[in-house]
């Protein structure tokens, strides 16, 4: 089974593998390879990651479904994740999401159809005393006020822009 990947990823995928003494322990990082590299985990990687540690393909999707950072479908070029955990519910992330789904014209738990931004309504993006919590891709907004909201909507869309 081939996953179209460069070679460079496969030895860093074996690489992987020899460090532990039982093979299905470098599951997590393979998924994270792969995820980096495609963007998303198709039931093709898992089946191939399943094969190549001896696992069952379930044991591997079980650990995609259960990790919310871990996705099965491609994200937009821009990743938007809105905390809404306790703490930030509290501070008002609804309202933030609301505002994003608008200013981005993109519907929480979706992807833009040109998919340039995806936008997500997160369980926990660990930093509860920064609440309001955005991150966006790897980014991490805390404290997002309304006003500083719409410095950020302006920050996503020049980002949208540049990777469009």
């Amino acid at each position: 089974m081939d996953l179209e990947l460069p070679e460079s990823v496969l030895h860093a995928m074996e690489a992987r593998i020899q460090r532990y003494p039982q093979k299905r322990s470098a599951v997590l990082p393979l998924l994270h390879l792969i995820q980096e590299h495609k963007g998303y985990i198709s039931q093709k990687a898992m089946q191939w990651i399943a094969q190549r540690l001896d696992m069952q393909p379930i044991e591997v999707q079980e650990l995609v479904t259960f990790y919310p950072m871990l996705h099965q479908k491609p994200c937009g070029h821009v990743h938007v994740r809105v905390c809404r955990t306790l703490s930030c519910a509290l501070q008002g992330s609804a309202q933030v999401l609301k505002t994003l789904e608008k200013a981005l014209n993109c519907p929480a738990g979706s992807t833009h159809p040109t998919g340039s931004v995806s936008l997500e309504f997160f369980e926990c993006l660990a930093n509860c005393h920064g609440a309001p919590v955005v991150m966006v891709n790897e980014v991490l907004h805390a404290d997002v006020t309304p006003e500083r909201l719409q410095a950020l909507v302006e920050e996503i869309k020049k980002e949208i822009k540049m990777k469009g």
